[in-house]
């Protein structure tokens, strides 16, 4: 009997293991913690992200300090929340954009991207084939990178709630001895330096929401910039400041530097990359670049006796070929953000105020 017994437990715990969501839209069953719940979770999200740390599907995920502590004498620890409209967009879609938003949040602290979570909050209606699209994003950009999503949590909400898909994700990663990356560090004669075109995502995302009759061919230059950081400090470890130039643009990251440090930075227009399609659009819609979200744009900030040995560092790299000076430190007006325009004359680039595109990431 007891044999009997053990069989039939097994049985039933293989149709358990085995078991495919039958559903082509979510249901609130799916939010309810049963069986729905259970089939969705694993045949959606840890089918894909699989790896040893997430199979064990424990309310957390743990891990050996001894490894972490090897690697480096920091921890670094971001969350970040994604609400992005539409889902898809040219060059990327949300989940894409969760993985490597956080991963470089991470990243311009210094550290080695290791970990990350994934929760999602699903509106009741969305097609189960669109979130698999997404997860399936997310695991290629994970991948790519070279990090594991090791926990999460789903939860559905009546219809109209939310708009089809959010995703929170949040990052661990190690900070190795010797780099300390702070606004706070920075220092008038300090040269300000970014890897790129600056504007492509915010532009991308407001043609691909169709709401206006513009045609372009630009993407979201959503990218992760963890191996580009990498290969800046490893040339040049005491980098003062950086930070990826995301919602709030160029403009609003420089303004914070400002604040933070009670320094003037300068800026030179004519030497900041901007996509000739971009500055189109813009002057269309009356829209400033400078304040354009981006995705896969850092600002690094660094003394000028190391600008550039860092900047043919970052040329050298895929994701920095297009590097280029914009800009120096200055010791006053401390906390504001000044611009030398085409014509010779220089006005104050201020912090964003309103929103110029809502939900960009």
């Amino acid at each position: 009997m007891t044999n009997d017994k053990n069989s039939l437990f097994q049985k039933i715990e293989s149709v358990r293991r085995r078991s495919k969501i039958q559903d082509t839209h979510i249901t609130l069953a799916h939010g309810s913690g049963g069986k729905a719940m259970r089939d969705l979770i694993d045949d959606v999200f840890v089918s894909k992200f699989d790896n040893p740390i997430l199979s064990q599907l424990e309310d957390q995920a743990t891990f050996d300090l001894a490894s972490l502590t090897q690697q480096g004498n920091k921890l670094a620890f971001t969350t970040d929340s994604y609400v992005v409209d539409p889902l898809f967009f040219p060059g990327s879609n949300i989940g894409e954009l969760a993985v490597n938003g956080t991963i470089n949040d991470l990243a311009v602290s210094g550290a080695k991207p290791l970990y990350l979570s994934c929760s999602v909050i699903l509106e009741e209606g969305l097609s189960i084939e669109t979130l698999r699209r997404v997860v399936t994003s997310m695991k290629i950009a994970a991948n790519k990178a070279g990090v594991q999503i090791v926990t999460g949590d789903t939860k559905v909400v009546h219809r109209g709630a939310a708009d089809k898909l959010f995703i929170n994700t949040t990052g661990i990663g190690v900070i190795r001895a010797g780099i300390s990356i702070s606004a706070h560090n920075i220092q008038p004669g300090d040269v300000v330096i970014v890897n790129g075109e600056i504007g492509n995502h915010g532009t991308a995302i407001l043609i691909a929401r169709g709401e206006l009759a513009l045609e372009t061919n630009i993407e979201s230059d959503c990218q992760p910039l963890h191996d580009l950081v990498k290969t800046i400090l490893d040339i040049c470890p005491e980098i003062h400041a950086m930070r990826d130039a995301t919602r709030g643009g160029l403009a609003t990251i420089l303004n914070e530097f400002s604040l933070s440090s009670n320094v003037a930075i300068r800026l030179d227009e004519q030497s900041i990359p901007i996509r000739e399609e971009v500055k189109g659009v813009c002057e269309i819609l009356g829209l400033d670049p400078l304040y354009l979200a981006n995705e896969g744009k850092l600002v690094v900030v660094v003394k000028n006796e190391h600008a550039d040995t860092v900047l043919s560092a970052m040329k050298s790299h895929p994701a920095g070929k297009d590097a280029c000076i914009i800009g120096e430190v200055i010791p006053s007006p401390a906390g504001i953000v000044l611009l030398k325009t085409l014509f010779g004359a220089e006005r104050i680039v201020d912090m964003l105020v309103g929103d110029q595109l809502p939900r960009i990431c």
